[in-house]
């Protein structure tokens, strides 16, 4: 399966088919990563002994996509998706069962020990869990100082002082290097993370449901720092979380994913105003509106039954068995194509016409 993101002149690609054409470009956009037909498929093994390989467990089934310099691309779906290890896959902490990840050009993929290590400096990574992200035996100072003796960036006094100059970058005192994660709030513990990200100055970061273990007081916090300090270094994210209203005020660009597959891919308004996607109307449906009357008015769309299991997919469209508008025959069988139906909103449903972007 491959989710591949066509350009408006460009031959529409059928989910399922890998395609080794790159994405499309945007306008005078330059690419950044350019994702092909990435998969990771965990094994399913049998036997105490000797262990047999029985199946996979497909999370990330063939995603093409691009991330354009110094945008925000949101990636949205439900947990279990595969949000999380499309993250992990292009910065390869967890090796790609296939694909390619190309960042300027160099397929991360195929990089290895040293070569990798020093990549590194380009591409880092927020974590979603910012009590298991720190070591909890290592002070704040040595915690954000690593990435830059890994790398050897800097050393001693210069370390201290780049170290002070994060902290305050990122909104907390300078002062608190020799502070333990453990006397820090949720919040706090977070800047941490955006810090010790930022050390070796990268230009991509995947944030990883930065925010899902905070409160929303500090959710707030957390967007408008991860705001400031792209429009101040430059930055470039991919923005992934389940929280609909923090992908729409953050993300220039959303993709939802479903079962291992990106099925819309659009501009944040375009998605938000016109999703075209029966899957996408149902979570933008589940998004409170805090006004008694519209809440009352608008439809609910409420999905039946479970999300099947990525081991086994479903044949055809992979959102067949819940859709509520789903044709026997046609979405059971067939795999829908990932195609541009205008405007660069980008569609896999059979039952959606070229002009409705």
């Amino acid at each position: 399966m491959s989710s591949q993101m066509p350009a408006p002149e460009t031959p529409s690609v059928p989910l399922g088919q890998p395609t080794a054409s790159s994405p499309a470009t945007n306008g005078d956009k330059e690419v950044l990563i350019s994702v092909h037909d990435l998969k990771k498929y965990f094994p399913i093994t049998k036997g105490i002994i000797f262990q047999r390989h029985v199946g996979d467990i497909k999370a990330v089934d063939g995603l093409s996509f691009d991330i354009y310099k110094g945008e925000t691309l949101g990636l949205v779906g439900e947990s279990g998706c595969g949000k999380s290890t499309t993250g992990r896959a292009i910065l390869q902490l967890q090796r790609p069962t296939g694909g390619e990840v190309l960042y300027e050009g160099t397929d991360l993929v195929k990089l290895k020990g040293e070569d990798m290590r020093k990549m590194r400096r380009n591409v880092q990574m927020i974590f979603q869990d910012p009590y298991a992200s720190l070591n909890p035996r290592m002070t704040v100072g040595n915690i954000v100082a690593e990435p830059l003796e890994v790398h050897n960036i800097a050393k001693g006094k210069a370390a201290q002082e780049r170290v002070q100059e994060l902290l305050q970058v990122v909104g907390l005192n300078p002062y608190f290097v020799n502070r333990y994660p453990h006397e820090f709030s949720g919040g706090q513990r977070q800047r941490i993370g955006v810090a010790r990200a930022l050390a070796v100055n990268p230009n991509f970061i995947v944030a990883d449901e930065p925010i899902s273990a905070l409160d929303v007081s500090i959710q707030a916090q957390v967007i408008n720092l991860l705001e400031e300090l792209q429009e101040k270094y430059d930055l470039t994210y991919l923005f992934i979380s389940h929280d609909l209203s923090a992908v729409r005020h953050i993300s220039d660009r959303i993709a939802v994913m479903y079962l291992g597959w990106i099925v819309e891919l659009a501009d944040r308004d375009a998605l938000y105003k016109n999703p075209l996607h029966p899957y996408t109307k149902a979570l933008l449906s589940a998004i409170p509106i805090p006004d008694p009357v519209i809440e009352a008015k608008r439809e609910r769309i409420i999905l039946t039954g479970d999300v099947p299991s990525p081991a086994r997919p479903p044949s055809g469209c992979r959102f067949h068995t819940r859709c509520p508008i789903a044709q026997k025959g046609l979405c059971d069988v067939e795999i829908p194509v990932f195609r541009n139906v205008g405007n660069n909103h980008f569609v896999a449903c059979h039952l959606v016409p070229d002009g409705s972007g």
